[in-house]
């Protein structure tokens, strides 16, 4: 594969060389903690978010078996510690839209989630990204570039999915940009 690292870190490389990662995963990434009611409270605190499954024991054992996770917290949840002491530090893989395109400049177009169940306190989720597609290159009022979907699942401790995150990313050359081959 041609690449060249720029300052962004991210490889540059042909649209061919991007489309033919389709279909690649990451590792699973495990979570190194339960889902736990002190961090949904803070979480609930900073949002103002008075909804009871957060903060009444009983109301939530009653409606879902146990206090449940906010849905924004869903990626918290999917993410493993950078270090602990006593642990081996592991290579993650790089995110999977850091992948050989032309372009440096990423901008967020599309984010989507879709629960099956609500996440319960004590449950420990991992998460395992893919790469679904790279589009053409396309020209847009930003730039030249090519779109990129991830799909990331999310899984409790028993293989259960709870969760499906969709991302869409475009990243481009801003038109006002000399193309570095």
């Amino acid at each position: 594969m041609a690449e060249k690292q720029v300052g962004t870190n991210m490889p540059l490389g042909t649209v061919a060389e991007g489309q033919a990662m389709v279909g690649k995963r990451s590792r699973t990434r495990f979570h190194t903690m339960d889902v736990n009611w002190p961090m949904i409270r803070i979480y609930a605190s900073a949002m103002e978010d008075g909804n009871p499954c957060y903060w009444d024991v009983d109301y939530a054992r009653r409606r879902f078996g146990d206090i449940v996770s906010p849905p924004g917290m869903l990626m918290v949840w999917g993410m493993g510690l950078d270090w602990q002491p006593d642990a081996p530090v592991v290579a993650d893989d790089p995110p999977l839209m850091n992948i050989p395109l032309p372009g440096t400049t990423i901008i967020n177009v599309v984010t989507e989630t879709e629960f099956f169940r609500p996440i319960r306190v004590g449950e420990r989720l991992n998460a395992q990204e893919e790469l679904v597609s790279v589009s053409d290159e396309k020209s847009t009022r930003l730039g030249v570039g090519c779109f990129i979907r991830t799909q990331t699942s999310y899984r409790n401790q028993a293989g259960e999915l709870v969760a499906l995150h969709t991302n869409d990313v475009y990243r481009y050359r801003p038109h006002d940009k000399e193309v570095t081959p």
